[in-house]
């Protein structure tokens, strides 16, 4: 019985190590294959073909960055969503009341957002 526990364990431990020695070996395979050329151009910022002018550094504003954390938040709130909606039934009360915390731990960051400003395109 306890065999058949770990069992479960071993094959997962083999498709891991399968997975790590096949990784090694393509990454070994690519380094052995591909050409080296350094040149000065290829370290040169690439900007569709034309050479770079001015600065090649540029700050963008954080509010672009929040939006970005934002749309990760609620897409993982969308993610989670889906299979809560598709086994509603079957999870009652508990499953309800998980939903409501989850959002509510949500919902806030989305008010908090729309009261800076965050979410207007400007």
């Amino acid at each position: 019985m306890v065999a058949d526990y770990f069992n479960n364990y071993i094959t997962l431990l083999a498709f891991i190590l399968t997975g790590m020695v096949f990784l090694s070996l393509v990454l070994f395979l690519c380094r052995l294959v591909a050409p080296r050329n350094p040149i000065p151009d290829k370290f040169t910022t690439y900007e569709c073909g034309m050479i770079p002018m001015g600065m090649y550094w540029s700050h963008f504003h954080v509010r672009y960055y929040i939006f970005a954390l934002l749309f990760v938040i609620f897409k993982i709130g969308t993610v989670f969503l889906y299979p809560w909606a598709v086994l509603f039934r079957s999870l009652g009360l508990f499953g309800f009341v998980a939903i409501i915390i989850f959002w509510a731990i949500l919902f806030p960051g989305l008010l908090y957002a729309w009261k800076k400003g965050v979410l207007k395109w400007v």
